[in-house]
């Protein structure tokens, strides 16, 4: 049942989660989307336009918070969840909330996914050219040390990195550190 109400965006961020947790493993949620489900809420919009019904289920799960609330509940987890959307710098923002959850809890499981915008808003925003979803626990006890500030950019042009492929290079090991620039003089850096 609840298999049918998630889409692709959400069936994507189950597939990268469960694998990591423990089957019966309670663990607070950070769930990072830059704009959550956009082809049901475009799909919401195209039936207002044409005064169509709006479909109850089809409008509760295009909520922000919907994938993160239908995973708490498969996996019967009532630990905390929280949704986070930003434009810019999703990556680090994701794990800034993350890190800040653990002063209250020994691990954190984020949820970091995204899919390419429709054709409509292309013009308006940037987005990937493939759906994608990375899950990560973070522990303050176990594993690989990582280090998140912000700092003076050293990129001429903002923007230009590819916030996936710097996560992905530093996880991989490939680099010691990833850096995610703002509109502003300042950016984000992970360092091992």
């Amino acid at each position: 049942m609840l298999r049918r109400r998630f889409t692709t965006i959400g069936k994507y961020s189950v597939e990268a989660a469960m694998p990591i947790l423990a089957e019966n493993e309670h663990i607070p949620l950070v769930f990072a989307s830059r704009h959550g489900d956009v082809e049901l809420t475009l799909s919401l919009l195209q039936s207002i336009t044409n005064n169509e019904p709006l479909s109850p289920t089809s409008f509760s799960l295009a909520v922000h918070n919907a994938i993160s609330g239908l995973f708490s509940i498969a996996r019967k987890d009532r630990s905390e969840a929280t949704a986070i959307s930003a434009t810019e710098n999703l990556i680090p923002f994701a794990l800034l909330e993350a890190a800040t959850q653990l002063q209250d809890n020994k691990q954190v499981l984020c949820i970091i996914c995204e899919s390419p915008l429709p054709d409509l808003y292309k013009p308006f925003a940037s987005s990937p050219p493939f759906p994608y979803a990375i899950a990560m626990v973070l522990s303050r006890e176990e594993g690989d040390t990582f280090h998140l500030k912000s700092a003076p950019s050293t990129v001429n042009e903002q923007g230009q990195n590819n916030e996936l492929e710097e996560l992905m290079a530093l996880l991989l090991s490939h680099r010691n550190c990833a850096r995610f620039p703002t509109t502003q003089d300042v950016e984000w850096i992970i360092e091992r």
